[in-house]
Protein backbone atom coordinates (compact mmCIF):
# COMPACT_ATOMS: atom_id res chain seq x y z
CA UNK A 1 0.00 0.00 0.00
CA UNK A 2 1.76 3.30 -1.12
CA UNK A 3 1.58 6.10 1.58
CA UNK A 4 -0.46 8.22 -0.64
CA UNK A 5 -3.45 6.46 -0.41
CA UNK A 6 -3.53 7.12 3.64
CA UNK A 7 -3.73 10.65 2.85
CA UNK A 8 -6.35 13.15 3.00
CA UNK A 9 -6.86 13.61 -0.97
CA UNK A 10 -6.87 17.57 -0.60
CA UNK A 11 -2.98 17.05 0.15
CA UNK A 12 -2.53 15.59 -2.82
CA UNK A 13 -4.05 18.33 -4.75
CA UNK A 14 -2.44 21.22 -2.37
CA UNK A 15 0.12 23.47 -4.36
CA UNK A 16 3.51 24.23 -3.15
CA UNK A 17 4.90 27.59 -2.07
CA UNK A 18 8.20 28.29 -4.73
CA UNK A 19 10.55 30.43 -2.68
CA UNK A 20 13.09 32.31 -4.58
CA UNK A 21 16.72 30.53 -4.50
CA UNK A 22 19.53 30.86 -1.96
CA UNK A 23 22.61 32.32 -3.38
CA UNK A 24 24.11 29.08 -2.61
CA UNK A 25 21.98 27.17 -4.98
CA UNK A 26 22.20 29.29 -7.63
CA UNK A 27 26.25 29.08 -7.06
CA UNK A 28 26.16 25.45 -7.47
CA UNK A 29 24.41 24.60 -10.09
CA UNK A 30 25.32 27.43 -12.48
CA UNK A 31 28.61 27.21 -11.67
CA UNK A 32 29.48 30.68 -10.37
CA UNK A 33 31.09 32.25 -7.33
CA UNK A 34 28.87 32.97 -4.38
CA UNK A 35 30.97 36.37 -3.97
CA UNK A 36 29.72 37.66 -7.05
CA UNK A 37 25.90 36.67 -6.86
CA UNK A 38 23.63 38.80 -5.63
CA UNK A 39 19.86 37.93 -4.95
CA UNK A 40 16.89 40.46 -5.20
CA UNK A 41 13.89 38.33 -5.62
CA UNK A 42 12.84 37.80 -2.04
CA UNK A 43 12.40 41.67 -0.86
CA UNK A 44 15.08 40.92 1.92
CA UNK A 45 16.66 43.87 3.40
CA UNK A 46 20.18 44.14 1.85
CA UNK A 47 21.67 45.76 4.63
CA UNK A 48 21.16 42.83 6.67
CA UNK A 49 19.97 42.88 10.15
CA UNK A 50 19.23 45.22 12.55
CA UNK A 51 23.12 45.23 14.94
CA UNK A 52 21.12 45.92 18.04
CA UNK A 53 19.04 42.52 17.10
CA UNK A 54 22.66 40.54 15.85
CA UNK A 55 23.75 41.80 19.15
CA UNK A 56 20.78 40.87 21.53
CA UNK A 57 20.80 37.33 19.37
CA UNK A 58 24.29 36.83 20.17
CA UNK A 59 23.88 36.94 24.03
CA UNK A 60 20.70 34.72 23.84
CA UNK A 61 22.71 32.36 22.40
CA UNK A 62 24.83 32.29 25.67
CA UNK A 63 20.94 30.49 26.68
CA UNK A 64 20.63 27.86 24.17
CA UNK A 65 20.15 25.10 25.95
CA UNK A 66 17.01 26.56 27.82
CA UNK A 67 13.11 26.50 25.84
CA UNK A 68 12.47 30.17 24.87
CA UNK A 69 9.51 31.97 26.85
CA UNK A 70 6.49 30.37 25.27
CA UNK A 71 4.35 33.28 25.79
CA UNK A 72 6.73 35.34 24.31
CA UNK A 73 6.14 37.96 27.60
CA UNK A 74 8.61 40.53 27.19
CA UNK A 75 8.15 40.76 23.35
CA UNK A 76 4.39 41.40 23.39
CA UNK A 77 4.48 44.26 26.43
CA UNK A 78 7.27 45.94 24.14
CA UNK A 79 4.71 45.75 21.52
CA UNK A 80 2.07 46.55 23.51
CA UNK A 81 4.26 50.11 24.73
CA UNK A 82 4.42 50.44 21.25
CA UNK A 83 1.29 50.66 19.86
CA UNK A 84 -0.03 51.41 23.11
CA UNK A 85 -2.18 48.43 23.48
CA UNK A 86 -2.79 45.59 26.06
CA UNK A 87 -0.41 43.02 25.73
CA UNK A 88 -3.15 40.18 25.56
CA UNK A 89 -3.81 41.98 22.17
CA UNK A 90 -0.53 40.31 20.46
CA UNK A 91 -0.08 37.27 19.13
CA UNK A 92 3.36 36.52 17.95
CA UNK A 93 4.28 33.66 15.09
CA UNK A 94 6.98 31.49 13.74
CA UNK A 95 6.63 34.73 10.66
CA UNK A 96 3.39 36.21 10.19
CA UNK A 97 2.85 33.31 7.90
CA UNK A 98 2.35 31.03 11.32
CA UNK A 99 -0.58 33.36 12.22
CA UNK A 100 -2.32 33.30 9.13
CA UNK A 101 -2.39 29.28 9.03
CA UNK A 102 -3.71 29.26 12.80
CA UNK A 103 -6.53 31.78 11.65
CA UNK A 104 -7.25 29.08 8.98
CA UNK A 105 -6.93 26.68 12.15
CA UNK A 106 -9.26 28.77 14.70
CA UNK A 107 -11.70 29.52 11.37
CA UNK A 108 -12.08 27.71 8.25
CA UNK A 109 -13.42 24.40 7.04
CA UNK A 110 -15.52 23.03 3.94
CA UNK A 111 -17.69 25.13 2.50
CA UNK A 112 -16.65 28.16 4.24
CA UNK A 113 -14.85 31.55 1.81
CA UNK A 114 -11.88 33.08 1.58
CA UNK A 115 -11.88 36.53 -0.26
CA UNK A 116 -8.71 38.00 -1.82
CA UNK A 117 -7.10 39.93 -4.74
CA UNK A 118 -5.20 38.35 -7.03
CA UNK A 119 -2.36 38.82 -7.77
CA UNK A 120 -1.31 38.73 -4.18
CA UNK A 121 0.28 36.94 -1.55
CA UNK A 122 0.82 33.06 -2.31
CA UNK A 123 0.00 31.73 1.07
CA UNK A 124 -3.29 33.39 1.70
CA UNK A 125 -4.34 31.06 -1.05
CA UNK A 126 -2.51 27.96 0.39
CA UNK A 127 -4.02 28.25 3.71
CA UNK A 128 -7.14 28.25 2.53
CA UNK A 129 -7.20 25.28 0.08
CA UNK A 130 -5.36 23.72 3.09
CA UNK A 131 -8.19 23.76 5.24
CA UNK A 132 -10.88 22.51 2.39
CA UNK A 133 -12.23 26.33 1.88
CA UNK A 134 -12.46 28.50 -1.25
CA UNK A 135 -10.53 31.07 -2.06
CA UNK A 136 -12.60 33.48 -3.72
CA UNK A 137 -10.10 35.63 -6.05
CA UNK A 138 -10.80 39.28 -7.06
CA UNK A 139 -8.51 40.67 -9.89
CA UNK A 140 -6.55 43.87 -9.06
CA UNK A 141 -7.48 46.94 -11.36
CA UNK A 142 -4.72 49.08 -11.72
CA UNK A 143 -1.99 46.68 -10.03
CA UNK A 144 -4.29 48.04 -6.72
CA UNK A 145 -6.89 45.86 -4.85
CA UNK A 146 -10.61 46.83 -5.91
CA UNK A 147 -11.90 47.50 -2.86
CA UNK A 148 -15.84 47.67 -4.20
CA UNK A 149 -15.07 44.23 -6.07
CA UNK A 150 -14.44 42.44 -3.21
CA UNK A 151 -17.25 43.59 -1.16
CA UNK A 152 -19.44 42.69 -4.13
CA UNK A 153 -18.32 38.88 -3.44
CA UNK A 154 -18.82 38.74 0.31
CA UNK A 155 -21.82 36.03 0.63
CA UNK A 156 -22.81 34.61 3.89
CA UNK A 157 -20.17 32.12 3.35
CA UNK A 158 -17.21 34.39 3.71
CA UNK A 159 -15.11 33.95 6.83
CA UNK A 160 -12.25 36.03 5.92
CA UNK A 161 -11.16 38.85 4.33
CA UNK A 162 -7.24 39.00 2.89
CA UNK A 163 -5.99 42.48 2.00
CA UNK A 164 -2.60 43.31 1.90
CA UNK A 165 -1.12 46.82 1.85
CA UNK A 166 1.49 47.49 0.09
CA UNK A 167 0.89 44.00 -2.02
CA UNK A 168 3.32 41.84 -2.69
CA UNK A 169 3.63 41.46 -5.68
CA UNK A 170 2.65 44.65 -7.19
CA UNK A 171 3.66 46.76 -4.52
CA UNK A 172 1.05 49.30 -4.32
CA UNK A 173 -1.04 50.29 -1.51
CA UNK A 174 -4.45 51.27 -0.82
CA UNK A 175 -5.35 54.55 1.26
CA UNK A 176 -6.22 54.66 5.03
CA UNK A 177 -9.77 56.06 4.15
CA UNK A 178 -10.27 53.39 1.43
CA UNK A 179 -9.72 50.55 3.69
CA UNK A 180 -11.76 51.61 6.86
CA UNK A 181 -14.71 52.14 4.84
CA UNK A 182 -14.15 48.78 3.44
CA UNK A 183 -13.65 47.53 7.15
CA UNK A 184 -17.11 49.04 8.39
CA UNK A 185 -19.02 48.08 5.15
CA UNK A 186 -18.32 44.10 5.93
CA UNK A 187 -21.08 42.08 7.20
CA UNK A 188 -20.42 40.78 11.50
CA UNK A 189 -19.52 37.45 10.25
CA UNK A 190 -15.91 38.48 8.62
CA UNK A 191 -13.25 38.84 9.90
CA UNK A 192 -10.56 41.25 8.07
CA UNK A 193 -6.99 40.28 7.92
CA UNK A 194 -4.55 43.10 7.22
CA UNK A 195 -1.22 42.32 6.06
CA UNK A 196 1.44 45.06 6.91
CA UNK A 197 4.66 43.42 6.12
CA UNK A 198 5.57 46.38 4.35
CA UNK A 199 4.05 48.74 6.19
CA UNK A 200 7.65 50.16 7.44
CA UNK A 201 8.28 51.43 3.97
CA UNK A 202 5.32 53.73 3.77
CA UNK A 203 5.96 57.18 5.39
CA UNK A 204 2.29 57.37 7.28
CA UNK A 205 1.39 53.65 6.81
CA UNK A 206 -2.29 53.22 7.78
CA UNK A 207 -3.44 53.00 11.55
CA UNK A 208 -6.15 50.05 11.94
CA UNK A 209 -6.53 50.47 15.40
CA UNK A 210 -9.19 52.83 16.28
CA UNK A 211 -11.02 50.10 14.07
CA UNK A 212 -10.38 47.24 16.44
CA UNK A 213 -10.48 49.71 19.41
CA UNK A 214 -14.52 50.12 17.52
CA UNK A 215 -14.85 46.01 18.50
CA UNK A 216 -14.47 45.29 14.55
CA UNK A 217 -13.19 41.83 13.59
CA UNK A 218 -9.99 43.17 12.50
CA UNK A 219 -6.47 41.40 12.55
CA UNK A 220 -3.19 43.20 11.55
CA UNK A 221 -0.08 41.64 10.79
CA UNK A 222 3.63 42.43 11.05
CA UNK A 223 6.65 40.73 10.47
CA UNK A 224 10.71 41.50 11.75
CA UNK A 225 11.53 39.51 8.69
CA UNK A 226 11.76 42.82 6.15
CA UNK A 227 12.97 46.45 7.20
CA UNK A 228 14.31 44.48 10.54
CA UNK A 229 16.64 42.05 8.45
CA UNK A 230 15.55 39.07 10.50
CA UNK A 231 13.72 37.31 7.75
CA UNK A 232 15.99 34.12 8.88
CA UNK A 233 14.83 34.06 12.45
CA UNK A 234 10.87 33.73 11.40
CA UNK A 235 9.47 36.50 13.71
CA UNK A 236 5.92 37.88 13.11
CA UNK A 237 2.95 39.25 15.15
CA UNK A 238 -0.16 39.80 15.10
CA UNK A 239 -2.81 42.39 16.63
CA UNK A 240 -6.34 42.15 17.41
CA UNK A 241 -9.02 41.95 19.84
CA UNK A 242 -8.34 39.93 23.04
CA UNK A 243 -10.92 37.59 21.98
CA UNK A 244 -9.72 36.81 18.60
CA UNK A 245 -6.00 36.70 20.08
CA UNK A 246 -7.26 34.19 23.18
CA UNK A 247 -8.53 31.67 19.88
CA UNK A 248 -5.09 31.98 17.91
CA UNK A 249 -3.30 31.14 21.00
CA UNK A 250 -5.73 28.16 21.93
CA UNK A 251 -4.46 26.53 18.58
CA UNK A 252 -0.39 27.73 18.40
CA UNK A 253 2.62 25.49 19.28
CA UNK A 254 4.12 25.75 22.48
CA UNK A 255 8.18 27.64 21.81
CA UNK A 256 6.77 28.64 18.37
CA UNK A 257 8.95 32.06 18.12
CA UNK A 258 12.85 30.51 19.74
CA UNK A 259 14.33 32.96 21.97
CA UNK A 260 16.71 33.81 19.34
CA UNK A 261 14.27 35.59 17.34
CA UNK A 262 12.50 37.06 20.20
CA UNK A 263 15.45 38.45 21.37
CA UNK A 264 16.62 40.09 18.67
CA UNK A 265 12.83 40.64 17.67
CA UNK A 266 13.17 43.08 20.91
CA UNK A 267 16.41 44.85 20.50
CA UNK A 268 15.34 45.48 16.69
CA UNK A 269 11.90 47.48 17.93
CA UNK A 270 14.85 50.00 19.63
CA UNK A 271 16.89 50.43 16.33
CA UNK A 272 14.75 53.42 15.61
CA UNK A 273 18.28 54.59 13.47
CA UNK A 274 18.18 51.68 11.61
CA UNK A 275 14.93 50.87 10.29
CA UNK A 276 15.13 54.89 9.26
CA UNK A 277 18.16 54.90 7.11
CA UNK A 278 16.70 51.20 5.56
CA UNK A 279 13.34 53.41 5.04
CA UNK A 280 15.61 56.77 3.18
CA UNK A 281 18.05 54.26 1.52
CA UNK A 282 14.75 51.99 -0.10
CA UNK A 283 13.08 55.07 -1.40
CA UNK A 284 16.21 55.74 -2.95
CA UNK A 285 16.59 52.83 -4.50
CA UNK A 286 13.28 52.72 -5.62
CA UNK A 287 14.14 56.56 -7.57
CA UNK A 288 17.13 54.99 -9.10
CA UNK A 289 15.42 51.63 -10.13
CA UNK A 290 12.53 53.76 -11.69
CA UNK A 291 14.83 56.04 -13.54
CA UNK A 292 16.88 53.20 -14.93
CA UNK A 293 13.82 51.49 -16.26
CA UNK A 294 12.64 54.79 -18.13
CA UNK A 295 15.92 54.55 -19.56
CA UNK A 296 15.25 51.27 -20.91
CA UNK A 297 12.11 51.98 -21.99
CA UNK A 298 10.80 49.40 -19.34
CA UNK A 299 7.04 50.04 -18.34
CA UNK A 300 7.05 49.14 -14.09
CA UNK A 301 4.61 49.93 -11.97
CA UNK A 302 5.57 52.52 -9.33
CA UNK A 303 5.85 51.00 -5.90
CA UNK A 304 5.92 52.41 -2.04
CA UNK A 305 7.53 48.64 -0.92
CA UNK A 306 11.03 47.44 -0.67
CA UNK A 307 10.73 45.94 -4.72
CA UNK A 308 9.39 46.39 -7.54
CA UNK A 309 7.56 45.33 -10.59
CA UNK A 310 9.10 45.43 -14.54
CA UNK A 311 7.69 44.29 -17.39
CA UNK A 312 10.55 42.16 -19.53
CA UNK A 313 8.50 40.63 -22.46
CA UNK A 314 9.44 37.24 -22.07
CA UNK A 315 10.07 37.25 -18.23
CA UNK A 316 11.52 33.42 -17.79
CA UNK A 317 13.85 34.16 -20.29
CA UNK A 318 15.28 36.87 -18.52
CA UNK A 319 15.04 35.64 -14.98
CA UNK A 320 17.46 32.65 -16.29
CA UNK A 321 19.49 34.84 -18.21
CA UNK A 322 20.23 37.36 -15.67
CA UNK A 323 20.29 34.40 -13.12
CA UNK A 324 23.28 33.08 -15.67
CA UNK A 325 25.24 36.07 -14.86
CA UNK A 326 24.69 36.15 -11.25
CA UNK A 327 21.76 38.36 -10.33
CA UNK A 328 18.59 36.78 -8.90
CA UNK A 329 15.23 38.14 -9.26
CA UNK A 330 11.36 36.83 -9.08
CA UNK A 331 9.85 35.36 -12.42
CA UNK A 332 6.25 36.52 -12.06
CA UNK A 333 4.58 33.73 -14.12
CA UNK A 334 3.46 31.69 -10.89
CA UNK A 335 1.01 34.99 -9.97
CA UNK A 336 -0.20 35.37 -13.46
CA UNK A 337 2.00 38.19 -14.46
CA UNK A 338 4.40 35.92 -17.24
CA UNK A 339 5.71 39.00 -18.55
CA UNK A 340 6.98 40.80 -15.32
CA UNK A 341 9.69 40.64 -13.25
CA UNK A 342 9.74 41.76 -9.54
CA UNK A 343 13.27 42.96 -8.24
CA UNK A 344 13.45 43.89 -4.95
CA UNK A 345 15.78 46.69 -3.71
CA UNK A 346 19.06 46.60 -2.89
CA UNK A 347 22.13 48.89 -2.01
CA UNK A 348 22.99 51.45 -4.67
CA UNK A 349 25.60 49.68 -5.99
CA UNK A 350 23.32 46.42 -6.91
CA UNK A 351 20.85 48.42 -8.44
CA UNK A 352 23.28 49.67 -10.81
CA UNK A 353 24.29 45.81 -11.89
CA UNK A 354 20.44 44.44 -12.07
CA UNK A 355 20.46 47.82 -14.45
CA UNK A 356 23.19 46.96 -16.47
CA UNK A 357 22.80 43.25 -16.67
CA UNK A 358 19.36 43.84 -17.63
CA UNK A 359 20.44 45.92 -20.48
CA UNK A 360 22.51 43.38 -21.49
CA UNK A 361 20.24 40.76 -21.93
CA UNK A 362 17.75 42.63 -23.17
CA UNK A 363 19.85 44.27 -26.04
CA UNK A 364 20.68 40.77 -26.72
Amino acid sequence: MKIESLVRPSVLAQPVYEPGKPIEDVARELGLAPAGIIKLASNENPFGPSPRAVEAARRALQQGSLYPDGGCFALRQKLAAVYGLDAGQFVVGNGSNEIIELLGHVLLGPDDEVVMGVPAFVVYKLVVLLFGARPVEVPLVNFRHDLAAMARVVTPKTKLVFLPSPNNPTGTANTEAEIAAFVRGLPEHVVFVFDEAYAEFLETPPDLRPLIREGRKVICLRTFSKIHGLASLRVGYGYASPGLVSLLNRVRQPFNANAIGQAAALAALDDHEFTTKCAAENRAGLRQLEAGFRALGLEFVPSVANFILVKVGDGAHVFDALQRRGVIVRPLKPYGLPEWLRVTVGQHVQNERVLAELKSVLNR
